[in-house]
């Protein structure tokens, strides 16, 4: 129930201490390095970070981030990354997130960004604000003693050299530039976003080993990169330390493959953790025991159509297609009603139209299936698309796909 609120105002640079602090006590209290804190202060936008003030102390955040998102097809779609979004417990049930959602996604639609992103703190928390959960990424705690992999030709060529991280930010930087448009979810990384690849707190190591890099390259060029740490730990038997696998990226099967044969074999070590990939990484296909890579799966990127129409003619569609969604969106009426989408692998228009709809769904179903990682069919079979027009969901289904599985390889 919505009661009086606070006052809700832009931040102020003189502010950013204790509005970050109200979103450091919300998140459990823990302080953050003086590195971290001075990172997130530099990439904060502060004419679209705002906060609530009740009698002159700050008790809820919210804020966005200017991003550019890849979309099937290969676009970059602008798109609103919010983020720091908090309300103190004391302040809770009176409407102040619905408020601040409100207040957020009207000034992206008057920025003419299509779509907004996040990740959640709490899945069921954005639900019910449009927010679709679109992509999912993947854990893998590897027995380095019992696996094996399986590399493709060329691997031996590729030579690998260990690197000072920030002496080789530039060019890792390029090389992940050049895979952006490669697979849906991932961001073009605006100034200042190559410093979060570096962030390593000496206080957050756990134990392990300050950052480290390798480079890969052939005849001279990089072709790929690997950023991870290393946990040292001994038992009566010998060494089973750990390698923490931060980023991997590889221009080309055998230099990705290069990478992995070298993070397997590192000295002293019998697991390797990788943090955070994509569903379908190939480096499930070169490992010779999947059981024994201890997988797991969660959901990373949630994905908001603000403007409809603009975000679904902004990528392109894997098979033809023309259907007519009956959209609901109760928190952003503009987007109700009957849209005709029409595309293919070229391009794709959606205009609104008074023709019987196909298919009906809410704007969170479209935003789950927007980055291709979540199927129309899927979502149909819970209950949440309803087919008004036979073959119509398996027509739409197919086209939504994406060849690569949508990713998000870092937070924000």
């Amino acid at each position: 129930m919505t009661t009086d609120l606070p006052d809700l105002r832009v931040l102020d640079k003189a502010d950013w201490e204790s509005w970050y602090g109200t979103l450091d006590v919300a998140f459990g209290g823990v302080a953050e390095s003086a590195e971290e804190q001075e990172l997130w202060r530099s990439l904060t936008e502060h004419d679209r970070s705002f906060g609530l003030w009740d009698e002159g102390a700050c008790v809820a955040t919210a804020g966005a981030f200017t991003f550019r998102m890849s979309v099937p097809g290969g676009a970059l779609v602008d798109a609103a990354g919010v983020t720091m979004v908090s309300v103190a417990a004391t302040h809770r049930r009176r409407g102040i997130l619905t408020s601040m959602m409100r207040r957020q996604l009207d000034d992206v639609r008057a920025a003419g960004e299509p779509v907004a992103v996040l990740t959640a703190s709490e899945p069921a928390i954005y639900g019910r604000f449009g927010y679709g959960a679109a992509t999912s990424q993947m854990k893998a705690a590897i027995d380095t003693a019992r696996v094996r992999l399986s590399v493709p030709p060329g691997t031996d060529d590729v030579r690998l050299r260990y690197a000072k991280p920030a002496d080789v930010h530039a060019a890792c930087e390029e090389l992940y530039a050049r895979q952006v448009t490669r697979r849906p979810g991932m961001l073009a990384r605006q100034p200042g976003w190559e410093r979060l690849g570096l962030l390593d707190p000496p206080g957050e190591r756990s134990g392990a080993s300050p950052l480290q890099c390798v480079v890969a390259e052939r005849a001279g060029e990089p072709v790929g990169y690997a950023r991870f740490a290393v946990k040292p730990d001994w038992d009566w038997q010998g060494p089973k330390g750990t390698v923490h696998v931060r980023d991997v990226q590889g221009l080309d099967p055998a230099a990705y493959a290069a990478l992995w044969r070298f993070l397997f074999g590192i000295d002293l070590t019998s697991t390797v953790v990788a943090h955070s990939r994509p569903v379908d990484d190939p480096l499930l296909q070169l490992v010779s025991d999947v059981r024994r890579c201890d997988l797991s799966v969660r959901d990373a990127l949630y994905v908001r159509l603000v403007e409809v129409g603009a975000a679904l003619q902004a990528r392109t569609y894997q098979a033809p297609v023309d259907v007519v969604f009956e959209v609901e969106d109760d928190f952003c009426a503009w987007n109700a009603g009957r849209w005709r989408l029409t595309g293919d692998a070229k391009g794709a228009s959606c205009e609104r139209t008074d023709d019987v709809a196909d298919l009906a769904l809410s704007v969170r179903e479209l935003g789950a299936a927007y980055l291709g990682g979540v199927s129309l069919v899927s979502l149909a079979g819970a209950g949440r698309v309803r087919e008004a027009r036979r073959g119509a969901l398996a027509e739409a289904s197919v086209a939504f796909g994406s060849s690569a599985a949508p990713w998000l390889p870092h937070g924000f």
